[in-house]
């Protein structure tokens, strides 16, 4: 993490906290301004220049494209584009410098093409697609200029998500930038929230990479069943990791008078890859749908314009999460299922016994999730292809293996019941019984919170897994 986790419990997030909250209401998305460029400049004082100047480039496009939008469209239209292209060179050069110049070398080896090494800005996947949001709302009248530098600034720079999502458009917050109202019932909910993401990350998500990193280091002798519960522990911990990020950023937000929207609805019940991708990562779905899939025609144009669409856009799905071929792979492997179930397969699921359906989505995304773990750092695309074999062929599971799975067995059942939405219709099945709720309710929140700190101390430097994206 950018601060260490007892660091920022401990100290930051109080001192921000107690301090927004005693400055007036007008200052208050200054101080959040200030503190977030200490929050990310703690560990990229560097690149706080590159943010803010992304701040001033959006900032300014925006109020010329509010400006001309109406009485010269051309110009307005010309600045978005001047937008998304700095935007997009900034990315590209810092996200994919390092994969273009590599990939060229082994192309095109008599050119000599030096490999260019650049260090990947945290969060910048995110910010930058937050800031493209700003010119094209503004465009397309969605939204009205920001005419305070400083609130664009909080804006851009907001810690709760800034460097791992939610990706937050800005006609979704615009509002709340300049007229939100704190109350106690909202930053209740918010420090639930965000304790309840703690756990996910620090007890679930941390001990399955734990059991992961241990079945994959012995995955030649692991077994076919030893294979496929390492991956699962993956499938988990990649889940509780991002969901649990992503409700922590809800949950700061709440605090502060912000309400983001979800990023994640229970991905690990879904009947379809469809389905799958409307549950997980919200946000960048939503993104690509509305600035990407829906400008190039969506589905309005054809099955043949429209299957085009899908794979242009997951082909930058795939893309947008690293610059390494496995994950262009994940993206169009994607793209393959969705592109099925767009010409049949998806009628015929709802037909099915929807366990039959559940099984086959649970199945094609776990898959998945071999392609996207095994990146240039792991191995690469052959280190992926020989861990799917052992998913296959092999003895059903090692003495070794089956002693680690019994030792994590009931924390992998407990992922099992988190991923779904059992424990939350139990939640709200007994808060709505009353009988002084409330006070068990603070008082698990309180122990969950001590569990998750006493956690923390015991365990090393174990950053979010999507603060590399």
């Amino acid at each position: 993490m950018v601060f260490s986790s007892l660091v920022f419990l401990g100290f930051y997030l109080t001192i921000t906290l107690l301090i927004y909250y005693c400055v007036p209401r007008k200052f208050r998305n200054l101080w959040l301004f200030v503190v977030s460029l200490i929050f990310y400049g703690w560990g990229e004082p560097l690149y706080v220049l590159l943010m803010l100047f992304s701040t001033v480039v959006d900032y300014s496009h925006g109020w010329f494209i509010a400006k001309y939008r109406l009485t010269k469209p051309k110009l307005a239209k010309g600045l978005v584009v001047s937008s998304a292209v700095i935007n997009l060179a900034l990315l590209g050069f810092f996200k994919y410098a390092g994969f273009i110049s590599n990939t060229l070398k082994v192309v095109v080896p008599f050119l000599n093409i030096p490999v260019i090494e650049v260090a990947l800005p945290i969060g910048i996947s995110f910010y930058t697609f937050q800031t493209m949001s700003y010119s094209i709302d503004i465009y397309r009248g969605d939204a009205e200029a920001q005419k305070n530098p400083i609130s664009f600034g909080a804006y851009v720079v907001l810690f709760p998500q800034l460097i791992a999502g939610p990706i937050v458009r800005y006609k979704d917050v615009a509002e709340q930038l300049q007229h939100r109202r704190e109350k106690l019932e909202l930053f209740s909910n918010g420090v639930r929230l965000f304790v309840m993401g703690l756990a996910k990350k620090v007890l679930i998500a941390n001990q399955m990479g734990a059991l992961w990193d241990i079945l994959r280091a012995t995955s030649e002798t692991n077994g076919v069943l030893g294979s496929w519960i390492g991956i699962i522990a993956f499938s988990f911990q990649i889940y509780f990791d991002f969901s649990g990020y992503s409700d922590m950023a809800r949950g700061l937000g709440n605090m502060m008078g912000f309400e983001f929207l979800k990023n994640f609805d229970y991905p690990y019940i879904s009947k379809s890859i469809t389905e799958f991708w409307r549950r997980w990562h919200i946000s960048l779905g939503t993104w690509f749908r509305e600035y990407v899939y829906i400008p190039l025609g969506g589905n309005r144009r054809g099955t043949g314009r429209t299957l085009f669409n899908i794979l242009v856009v997951w082909f930058l799905t795939g893309l947008w999460h690293g610059a390494s071929w496995n994950f262009i792979l994940w993206g169009m492997y994607f793209a393959v299922f969705l592109l099925i179930e767009k010409l049949f397969l998806y009628k015929l699921l709802e037909k099915l016994p929807k366990f039959i359906s559940h099984i086959y989505a649970l199945i094609v995304v776990v898959i998945g999730w071999v392609i996207f773990f095994y990146e240039d750092g792991q191995g690469g695309l052959s280190a992926g292809f020989e861990f799917f074999k052992t998913l296959f062929s092999g003895s059903l599971i090692s003495g070794q293996a089956l002693t680690s799975v019994i030792s994590y067995l009931p924390l992998i059942i407990f992922a099992v019941i988190a991923s779904t939405p059992i424990l939350k219709k139990i939640y709200l099945y007994f808060k709505g019984k009353g009988w002084g709720f409330t006070v068990v309710e603070s008082i698990g929140t309180f122990a969950v919170l001590a569990l998750c700190v006493a956690s923390l101390v015991n365990q090393s430097y174990n950053p979010f897994l999507y603060f590399r994206f």
